[in-house]
């Protein structure tokens, strides 16, 4: 067991989340990115951030990610408070994030990509190589671990589909020791079929006891998953929601604008007459 799972247990066990954010904000000059904005992480639950385009959730993701530090509020992990300097702190805390653009080298094997930037070796000095033998054996038992039976680790994973390369990347974030997994529009430009793969093992992640957040812009995949609902607009909380408390036809309503929409349907029927 890793370190990172001991700290799930640990967090679980004292009911504590993993990561907190507290009335975070994230201002660029006089520019609001955020502002109080408020998200619990717990093991074993899927927390989805739902937004429309500039809603705020790419910053949201830097911040849990280490790629910028909030302005204000504060960010826990672990219950302490925290401030991350980079995105390799974060890794090093637990926190791993899968972005829309994998970060893979299409040509490269599946297992080359697996452990790319964490390779294992053998021997020393000039005699150090690759141990490609258990890179090959781990990648091929990380994924069927995770249900995913491919053919050949040794296919360049350019050939995979979209789906895949994202359930690839999910296995590696748990191989790694990741307790929180954060997935940037994982199913952005997937269709329905790929879509219901990559939630798949998204549930999967959740069911090894890690803590994810799902950012989405579809509250209908959002729903299939979902503990906790987090709606985002301009950058300021527009609800909080557990799944028991919401209905998926109440939360599209609120993602798509609710009263708006109202308002704008409306007008027009008064246009038209």
């Amino acid at each position: 067991m890793t370190k990172a799972t001991d700290d799930t247990a640990a967090g679980s066990a004292a009911g504590r989340p993993l990561v907190e954010l507290a009335d975070v904000s994230k201002y660029y000059g006089n520019i609001r990115a955020l502002e109080a904005v408020s998200l619990q992480v717990h093991p074993g639950e899927i927390t989805c951030v739902l937004g429309d385009n500039g809603a705020g959730k790419s910053t949201l993701i830097k911040i849990i990610s280490g790629l910028h530090q909030h302005d204000a509020g504060s960010f826990r992990i672990d219950g302490r408070d925290s401030r991350l300097s980079n995105p390799r702190e974060a890794l090093d805390r637990g926190i791993a994030t899968v972005y829309q653009d994998l970060a893979v080298v299409p040509l490269m094997p599946v297992w080359r990509n697996f452990f790319l930037g964490s390779e294992p070796t053998l021997g020393r000095g000039p005699l150090r190589r690759l141990d490609v033998a258990k890179m090959r054996a781990t990648t091929h038992a990380e994924l069927l671990r995770m249900g995913i039976d491919l053919r050949d680790v040794d296919q360049p994973i350019g050939t995979l589909s979209g789906g895949e390369r994202q359930s690839v990347a999910i296995a590696r974030a748990i191989y790694f020791g990741a307790k929180v997994l954060v997935l940037d529009e994982p199913t952005a430009a997937l269709g329905v079929k790929q879509s219901g793969v990559v939630l798949k093992y998204v549930a999967a992640a959740r069911d090894h006891g890690l803590g994810v957040v799902l950012i989405t812009h579809n509250p209908h995949h959002a729903y299939l998953v979902g503990d906790r609902f987090i709606l985002l607009k301009r950058g300021a909380m527009a609800g909080s929601h557990a799944r028991a408390g919401i209905t998926l036809d109440e939360l599209t309503r609120q993602m798509a604008g609710g009263s708006e929409l109202e308002q704008l349907s409306h007008e027009l029927q008064r246009e038209k007459s």
